[in-house]
């Protein structure tokens, strides 16, 4: 297969605490107008002496290099501030890079943020016919896209409003609707498919699919969501800091990134604006620790384990559930449990969640778990995988001679004894 896109040494640099200063009063005012063309000659001289580095000098990027096949589907993983964005930024040229270089082999269709590409003065109609544009197509090859464009993103009510009146979610709709069905020859996917609901993130998941094995485009995607990473492609980069850390097969390098993580990921918590989730469900908080324990201390396996969860439920009134599924780290499936029932009946508001699971069961080993919000015991509203990564140990003295780890991922406490007859 030949190669689209060959990035070579690839780096991105910023210089920070750059900022406007303003004057107090009318005599500095004149005087800050007078010296501005010397003061506007010394910040772009500063802009750019990288040599002189120091504490103000951040790296996005540096020195990335990879290749991408045509029909290609690339993951691109890692913690927020890896630099995934940015690389994501420069390869849809909306970023210049410090250094470097880019071979790029056909049309390039974006979704990086919430609303990107589109006039919020313009209807939906009139952004579809301006994004087609800019990919070079005419108007008649634009015309013959447009039905499925507006059926697919199922925004059809509100196709001739001025898209400033959309909702994040119809925004995101759209935008992947046009980036998928204009014909580009590359893809770029970014976090933003999150903002959607569970149904059209499956529904972009399979149309990403079908663009690349029976269209032979080529996808970049970045997410956060390792299950569909693992599902979608079949080769994919981990970004750690501004450097690219690890590339091969999907599942080695999320395996590489959930041992990275093992350490940091026992609480999360968000604010609502930056919560995950969709319009139905946002998370605020999640943990695992030993009951009365903090998250940050050691999970002991002699212990009961507990795993709390609070979030916000911002649909109808409906019977919703949570069901907690555990893993080892390597992917094998512990069990898969729900809450109990009846299902409650939530309204929209804030909730708080608990699950325990009794001492002496798992055995020492790492850990991660999914967590799936389920209404009316069918239909999935959200699914968190990786949601939280955690290490058990055995902190009790051993009573028999067995050195090492016990084999198996539980370890059960067992009414298990001999008796004469």
């Amino acid at each position: 297969m030949n190669k689209v896109i060959k990035v070579s040494n690839l780096s991105k640099r910023y210089r920070l605490g750059l900022k406007e200063k303003y004057a107090d009063t009318l005599v500095g005012k004149i005087s800050q107008i007078i010296r501005s063309p010397y003061d506007n000659l010394k910040r772009l001289r500063d802009l750019n002496r990288f040599g002189l580095e120091d504490d103000s000098v951040f790296w996005a990027l540096k020195d990335v290099s990879f290749e991408v096949k045509e029909g290609e589907v690339l993951g691109i993983i890692g913690k927020n501030g890896a630099g995934k964005s940015t690389l994501l930024k420069i390869l849809s040229q909306i970023t210049e890079p410090t250094s470097g270089n880019i071979e790029i082999h056909g049309r390039v269709a974006s979704l990086l943020e919430v609303g990107t590409g589109f006039h919020p003065e313009l209807s939906g109609r009139e952004n579809i016919y301006m994004n087609g544009t800019i990919l070079g197509m005419t108007r008649r090859e634009i015309d013959s896209k447009l039905d499925e464009i507006i059926d697919f993103s199922g925004v059809e009510k509100f196709i001739d409003t001025p898209v400033k009146f959309y909702s994040s979610g119809m925004k995101v709709r759209l935008g992947f609707s046009v980036a998928a069905h204009l014909d580009p020859e590359i893809l770029i996917i970014d976090e933003v498919l999150a903002v959607g609901d569970y149904e059209f993130q499956k529904k972009c998941l399979g149309k990403m699919e079908d663009v690349s094995k029976n269209q032979g485009r080529t996808v970049l995607f970045v997410s956060h969501n390792l299950e569909a990473v693992r599902s979608l492609c079949t080769h994919s980069l981990l970004m750690t800091e501004g450097f690219l850390h690890l590339t091969g097969r999907t599942e080695n390098v999320v395996n590489e990134y959930l041992k990275k993580q093992i350490s940091s990921q026992k609480e999360r918590k968000w604010e609502y604006d930056l919560a995950p989730g969709n319009e139905l469900v946002k998370v605020a908080y999640m943990s695992v620790s030993n009951s009365g324990s903090l998250p940050d201390d050691v999970i002991d396996r002699t212990k009961e384990i507990e795993f709390n969860f609070e979030f916000w439920f911002e649909g109808e009134a409906a019977q919703v559930n949570l069901s907690l599924v555990l893993y080892s780290i390597k992917g094998e499936c512990i069990f898969n449990v729900i809450t109990q029932v009846p299902l409650p009946t939530l309204n929209k508001g804030y909730y708080l969640s608990k699950c325990v699971l009794p001492s002496h069961f798992l055995n020492e080993n790492e850990y991660k778990i999914d967590v799936l919000w389920v209404k009316d015991a069918k239909i999935q509203l959200f699914k968190m995988s990786d949601a939280l990564l955690f290490e058990v140990v055995d902190q009790e003295p051993r009573k028999i001679n067995w050195f090492g780890k016990f084999p198996g991922v539980i370890h059960p406490k067992l009414d298990f004894v001999i008796e004469g007859v």
